[in-house]
């Protein structure tokens, strides 16, 4: 499957503002929203408490004029905020994801995120016995072409 595009993900910070929640909320929630896109929260427990309000009630609100049966959306929160107010709104929606070890984790990356034969030539540049198709590259310097 192809990789969540910029309308599908909202990574929240404190600064994140209602408006921002609530369009993808509406994203959801709508009868476009059947595409078989995943929408979601990443960091959710970071929202201050007045734009928490709003996406539980930009959220239950739409779902109760929802004609969509099987919408997509995810929250995910960080399980040691006990304190977030999203965690608590939404509580009993709550599924617990098992927590798996590095070395788990980049097994399962290697195997998923492959690059075919004879394509990407970006990812051809790194010298390693398997080709992915991400690859994270940092630098000090910004704007530096690196």
């Amino acid at each position: 499957e192809p990789l969540p595009t910029y309308d599908e993900v909202l990574v929240c910070t404190p600064d994140t503002e209602e408006e921002e929640v609530e369009l993808i909320v509406r994203r959801a929630l709508s009868y476009d929203s059947q595409n078989q896109k995943i929408y979601c929260l990443l960091g959710a427990e970071k929202l201050v408490y007045k734009v928490s309000k709003q996406l539980e009630s930009h959220f239950f609100r739409l779902l109760q004029s929802s004609t969509v049966p099987d919408y997509r959306f995810i929250i995910f929160c960080n399980a040691k905020a006990h304190n977030s107010y999203v965690m608590t709104a939404f509580d009993t929606y709550k599924v617990t994801i098992p927590c798996y070890s590095k070395t788990e984790i980049q097994a399962y990356l290697n195997t998923h995120l492959k690059v075919p034969c004879g394509t990407a030539p970006v990812a051809q540049a790194f010298e390693e016995p398997y080709q992915q198709n991400i690859k994270f590259i940092i630098s000090n310097q910004a704007g530096m072409g690196r």
